[in-house]
């Protein structure tokens, strides 16, 4: 079996906020690629995999995948931390990659072989009004899609209001709109009956509240969208407030999807078998890679709760192949956020997922079937990109009062 011989962590993308994970072996030619990417500490996770990780791991047996995460997991004492379960998951991927390589067969196979022919995935529309919006929307149906995620003037949209309208204090913290729950609660179910109206029942949508509203509001929307027929409601709880899901569930039908923030079991496991939700959305990465993944559809599956892993513009190309070749082998699979690279991005992944229409399909290579061009990666960089001046904070947004409203 292939021993690791070296894990190195590369950064590329124009900003330097994707961070893949490869790992060499002993085997001339055979390595692994994994994605340890996190827009808002990137060098954080990377000093995790080179100080912790990486010098536990030299000279093991790449193919002891379980033992490995689980050495990883305890290794520093703390666990279930979203950096740690970053770097975990960029290995994992990577050693996931090395035993579809050395088996010739594509990780979907390992896993019990493809349930589906092709991965379903939803895309991103919005509009700073309803008419931009409807644009688009109607951009992503002439593409193929069935599933469309609407916003309507990004995360929040339809709840923010202008200082003048605001009724700001004397000193306010925020200079620019500031947001407003009960704007918010009006203005996205007169959205959708708006979209309804415009597009009939043969589209189906998805919103992502992104945790903006207190719970009683989120239980308030989620029950004024049901004449709407969404595919789900994404977020509408913070994961500080998943207790909620319980009222949620009792007052609404509303399909509910969460997870993107969640970083530890306790978060997802009681809401699965509570039987809370319909579709877990944890990021294969942010979870701890695919190891930990095919674990938690295992358990979706048992309740009647389908997978639905995060990705989102700021993702890499092989953070998504880690999920779609989940989606294949997963029979309680839903559906799949798309990922929107640039054709200059993805030709530093030869191999990478190909989308047509609104269906994902993998290359079938050996392994996640992606490949790196570290020349192409690297060019990738801006020259002005240094890893150790790099900052870039969430963007919170205020209510006029200027508390802070959570992402």
């Amino acid at each position: 079996m292939a021993k690791i011989t070296r894990i190195e962590c590369l950064r590329t993308r124009h900003d330097g906020s994707w961070t893949i994970v490869k790992i060499s072996t002993d085997q001339d030619g055979l390595y692994g690629l994994g994605s340890a990417s996190d827009l808002y500490n990137p060098e954080a996770v990377v000093q995790v995999i080179e100080q912790l990780l990486a010098p536990l791991l030299m000279g093991r047996d790449a193919s002891q995948i379980e033992d490995l995460w689980h050495l990883m997991h305890m290794s520093g004492y703390w666990r279930n931390g979203a950096m740690l379960n970053t770097a975990i998951g960029g290995i994992d991927m990577a050693l996931w990659d090395i035993k579809g390589k050395e088996a010739n067969l594509p990780v979907y196979q390992l896993l019990g072989g493809a349930c589906r022919s092709a991965v379903p995935c939803y895309g991103h529309a919005g509009g700073a009004d309803i008419s931009e919006l409807k644009e688009d929307i109607s951009r992503f149906m002439e593409e193929g899609y069935t599933v469309i995620r609407v916003q309507m003037g990004g995360y929040g949209g339809g709840g923010f209001v202008s200082g003048k309208d605001a009724n700001l204090p004397r000193e306010p913290w925020s200079s620019g709109p500031v947001f407003d729950e009960h704007a918010y609660l009006h203005a996205i179910p007169d959205m959708f009956e708006k979209l309804r109206l415009e597009f009939g029942n043969g589209i189906q949508f998805t919103h992502d509240v992104h945790e903006h509203l207190s719970p009683i509001h989120a239980i308030q929307l989620s029950k004024r969208l049901e004449p709407y027929h969404l595919f789900f409601l994404e977020d509408a709880l913070a994961p500080e407030q998943i207790g909620w899901y319980r009222q949620l569930r009792q007052q609404s039908a509303t399909p509910q999807a969460v997870g993107e923030l969640f970083v530890n079991p306790q978060e997802w496991t009681g809401l699965i078998q509570e039987k809370l939700i319909d579709f877990i959305r944890v990021r294969v990465s942010k979870a701890g890679g695919i190891s930990a993944c095919r674990k938690i559809a295992t358990l979706g599956e048992a309740y009647g709760v389908r997978t639905a892993w995060q990705e989102g513009g700021e993702n890499d190309p092989v953070n998504q192949a880690a999920a779609v070749h989940l989606d294949m082998a997963l029979w309680n699979f839903g559906i799949q956020e798309i990922n929107h690279f640039k054709p200059h991005e993805l030709e530093a992944f030869p191999g990478h997922i190909v989308r047509e229409g609104g269906y994902l399909y993998p290359s079938n290579k050996p392994g996640l079937g992606i490949e790196l061009d570290e020349v192409k990666a690297k060019s990738l960089l801006n020259d002005s990109w240094d890893p150790n001046k790099y900052h870039r904070p969430y963007p919170l947004d205020r209510k006029a009062d200027g508390t802070l409203v959570r992402p």
